[in-house]
């Protein structure tokens, strides 16, 4: 077989075979998996890679030779129907029966789990045919949504929805620590749909999973969903900003990890301010930007990273900053009613977690440049807030 002489005739090599398949849903994934090639390779915007991909294809096969060609431009067409000439490509004679069928499906059912920390929401929807014997089987879009990098993480296509419902309820009933419900379409929709925006705009992907290969069918199934009509769920207004500062400090938890109260020594007092402010930072830099979802997860990302990267730390603030953790997630969990054993599980992780903040805070390997040069000039004495001051170190220092 000779080489393909353009990737339209490498994408036609690869869908040769496509008239042989057995069903409409069998010719989607073919067709998802090809598409997801050109999205996995895309360098900003890859959807809107996909459909210029397609349109493209549709536009350099308009005198389709093959029935094979003929079938993969209705399925390119019925995957991505917003791709410029998608909507003037009809069904032909020649194609196999189940192409009629291609696209034509409706939703029969939307849910939603996850862990009751909150770090991560996957949203399952079922899909039948109009027609199940050239359609295809009753099938499920899977969607898992990270609220820590706030994108859809995961996307993915299940050819057998009952099996996969079924497997997980089975796996959220025997685990207190997730939920599942029955979710809006709309929203659900609406929530995937956000952060599947954010993702297609990544330089690099999530590397385990299927979003790139599914991503076509997938979206192309979440698109006949309803436009969101509900509003988006909101938990119980509670104290914010320095409310909940004051809250947190006067609470039980905080008294348990012996923070320092009003009259104690400045030296701490300063420092406890300070480590609690980072948390909220910390906090206000994930998406939703809620301080009180807290996890194993969180706990991580702030402990091992975002602190070394953001902040300099002095002696004192290094002491002081475990127990502050500590509180702060007595706190949060108290204040979220979490299960026993989502608050044992984040007490056993930060067991692990605060040694290696240590570890890090001693050996400033995750510094920043821009934190490693103010702790360099607060070692040496210089008061990183005064400009001239500085300007004289660097003077002093302009030839080593």
């Amino acid at each position: 077989m000779p080489a393909p002489r353009t990737v339209y005739d490498a994408v036609l090599q690869a869908a040769r075979d496509v008239t042989k398949l057995g069903c409409a849903l069998d010719a989607e994934m073919l067709g998802t998996a090809l598409l997801g090639s050109v999205y996995s390779v895309a360098s900003d915007d890859r959807a809107a890679a996909v459909r210029d991909f397609v349109g493209r294809f549709l536009t350099a096969t308009t005198a389709p030779d093959a029935p094979a060609t003929t079938t993969i431009r209705e399925v390119f067409a019925a995957l991505v129907p917003d791709a410029d000439g998608a909507t003037e490509v009809g069904h032909a004679a020649e194609a196999p029966a189940w192409a009629a069928q291609l696209g034509r499906v409706r939703p029969t059912g939307c849910w939603a789990y996850g862990d009751v920390f909150g770090d991560q929401t996957s949203y399952l929807v079922t899909f039948a045919y109009e027609d199940d014997s050239e359609g295809g089987p009753e099938h499920a879009v899977v969607a898992l949504v990270d609220h820590n990098i706030g994108i859809t993480k995961d996307l993915f296509v299940a050819a057998s929805a009952a099996p996969r419902l079924a497997q997980v309820r089975e796996l959220c009933e025997a685990d207190e620590l997730t939920w599942f419900r029955t979710e809006d379409p709309g929203r659900l929709r609406d929530e995937v749909g956000r952060h599947l925006r954010v993702t297609d705009e990544l330089s690099e992907l999530p590397s385990d999973g299927s979003l790139a290969t599914d991503r076509a069918l997938a979206a192309a199934r979440l698109a006949l969903l309803p436009a969101v009509t509900t509003p988006p769920l909101t938990e119980p207004a509670g104290p914010a900003g320095h409310d909940l500062v004051r809250d947190f400090l006067s609470s039980p938890e905080a008294a348990r990890f012996d923070l320092p109260a009003g009259s104690g020594d400045p030296a701490d007092l300063a420092s406890l301010d300070f480590c609690v402010s980072l948390v909220l930072d910390h906090a206000a830099s994930l998406p939703g930007g809620d301080p009180l979802r807290w996890s194993p997860a969180v706990a991580g990302l702030f402990l091992l990273d975002w602190v070394h990267r953001r902040a300099v730390l002095d002696l004192d603030d290094a002491a002081m900053m475990p127990r502050v953790v500590r509180a702060w997630s007595a706190y949060a969990t108290v204040r979220r009613n979490l299960p026993a054993a989502a608050v044992q599980e984040t007490e056993d992780a930060l067991g692990e977690l605060i040694p290696e903040f240590a570890r890090l805070y001693t050996t400033g390997e995750r510094r920043s440049p821009a934190t490693a040069a103010v702790a360099q000039l607060i070692s040496e004495g210089v008061d990183p807030g005064d400009t001239a001051a500085i300007d004289a170190w660097l003077e002093a220092n302009r030839d080593e």
